[in-house]
């Protein structure tokens, strides 16, 4: 971890939708998101209540950040929703290797430039294309974009073209709506 990391309280939230949620999140103050390297995607790593973690921070659509904490992190770090928790984070020196969905992957098998084109970009670089591609709200939808990453990427596209990384323009990202105390 940098030898200056962020830190900050938050509150552990429960999502209002779906009904019932079980899974629990958080959301960065302003001031710790600002001090971030990006308003999109950031890989950290920290520690929750003095439970360490790595996570990829994902943005919140108003320039901030929000993390779904997993439940072995709230175990280990003996916390659950409603509490206030202290952290402290930082991030990464290096993005880890993004897991490529299934049907990208075969995709890219059948497309040799694409898949030429996919191994020379960076961690980040397949990160953003994923990122596009899992967006997306329908099915239809993110087959298309399956099919046109791998045509953006034989014709030597190296970035997704018109993809709002932070979501702040777009509109197509937000932090789970918390539910109600």
């Amino acid at each position: 971890m940098s030898d200056t990391p962020l830190r900050f309280v938050a509150r552990l939230l429960r999502p209002a939708t779906p009904k019932g949620a079980t899974w629990t999140f958080l959301l960065l103050p302003g001031d710790a998101s600002a001090a971030l390297p990006s308003r999109g995607l950031v890989t950290v790593e920290g520690a929750l209540a003095d439970a360490p973690f790595q996570a990829t921070l994902q943005p919140d659509g108003k320039g901030g950040h929000w993390m779904k904490v997993p439940k072995a992190l709230l175990q280990s770090a003996s916390v659950r929703a409603g509490d206030e928790v202290h952290l402290q984070i930082a991030p990464i020196a290096e993005e880890p290797e993004p897991k490529v969905p299934a049907p990208l992957r075969a995709a890219l098998a059948a497309e040799p430039a694409a898949k030429l084109a996919w191994k020379s970009l960076t961690p980040v670089g397949r990160r953003d294309w994923i990122h596009w591609i899992e967006s997306a709200k329908k099915a239809e939808t993110v087959e298309r974009r399956i099919a046109t990453t791998c045509d953006m990427l034989a014709s030597g596209k190296r970035r997704v073209c018109c993809f709002d990384r932070s979501g702040i323009y777009g509109g197509g990202m937000a932090a789970p709506q918390a539910m109600a105390d």
